[in-house]
């Protein structure tokens, strides 16, 4: 199992970095505006939670404009026991669910509930992914988790990683300011970009290619979904931004800009990890543990209090 969890997290690091890479190609892409330059699925199935000892159920959501998207829901363990509540996991901007699974694997044992779902494009999921496609299929996920009874008498997680911790803060600030179902009780935002334009200039610039097209370029990237315009209206619900102080792939300066953007409440932990791998180290595991467990104790005395 050792062997089996470092191939893949290896893989979903060789990924990351190459994005650097194929920013150089996503030029074009981006001379026409399309936001799909930030996004590099494929379909090879890397690991299932079945190869992992987990139980799982595949699901399948038909989205409003006609896609088919693909998800997995890992039940809390043991299965008597209620679930303490529910994670509802966005992955980041390469290959799939199978290969970011392990990254949310540990957490049925801890006696949580995980739902991860493939962006369209991605995986199983049909189509072709972009920024507001992307956006539509992860609140069409949270759309589903509202079909839960586990879910509607229970905490509710959203952790976005990467290009998932963008999606998230988008969704998750639109989500609660509109006092949507099912309630977002506590967010983490794991080395995630502070916003699509602000992204796309900056790797722009660090190529001498692209360098002299940066302004021009990024200016065809949409910003609606900034998320330092966005992630003050997270608050009042809980949040956690994460980022490591050596990422590569998205410097340290985007999870500081997100943060002080926040209002409260608010927390930020520098970590030392690569991109991405956050969960890897047991510290870290406890940390996102304590913060769901405050979390979803403070949302409940909020509720109990709006009681009449």
């Amino acid at each position: 199992m050792a062997s089996r969890r470092s191939r893949i997290l290896l893989m979903v690091r060789e990924a990351t970095l190459k994005t650097r890479l194929a920013v150089v190609l996503a030029g074009l892409g981006l001379m026409t505006g399309c936001s799909s330059a930030f996004f590099y699925p494929d379909d090879i199935t890397y690991v299932t939670p079945g190869r992992l000892n987990l139980t799982y159920e595949d699901v399948y959501l038909d989205t409003r404009d006609g896609e088919t998207l693909h998800g997995w829901w890992l039940p809390a363990e043991p299965s008597e026991a209620p679930p303490k509540g529910t994670v509802y996991f966005l992955h980041g901007n390469a290959q799939n669910i199978s290969s970011h699974i392990l990254n949310v694997s540990w957490l049925p044992e801890q006696g949580y509930n995980v739902f991860a779902l493939d962006y369209r494009g991605y995986g199983k999921s049909t189509g072709a992914p972009d920024i507001e496609g992307a956006l539509h299929d992860a609140e069409t996920g949270l759309n589903w988790l509202n079909t839960r009874d586990e879910v509607r008498t229970g905490p509710l997680f959203l952790l976005g990683q990467s290009l998932g911790g963008a999606l998230g803060v988008a969704l998750a600030s639109e989500w609660i300011k509109r006092g949507k179902e099912p309630g977002i009780d506590g967010v983490i935002i794991d080395g995630a970009f502070s916003g699509f334009r602000g992204i796309a200039r900056e790797k722009l610039s660090s190529f001498w290619l692209t360098w002299p097209l940066q302004i021009p370029l990024s200016w065809t990237i949409p910003d609606d979904y900034e998320g330092v315009d966005r992630v003050r209206d997270i608050s009042p619900v809980p949040l956690l931004v994460i980022h490591s102080l050596r990422d590569e792939v998205i410097p340290f300066h985007h999870g500081k800009a997100l943060f002080e953007a926040a209002a409260q409440p608010k927390r930020l932990i520098a970590t030392d990890t690569p991109h991405a791998a956050t969960f890897i180290l047991p510290e870290h595991r406890i940390t996102a543990l304590s913060f769901f467990d405050e979390a979803g104790a403070e949302q409940t005395q909020v509720s109990a209090a709006q009681e009449p």
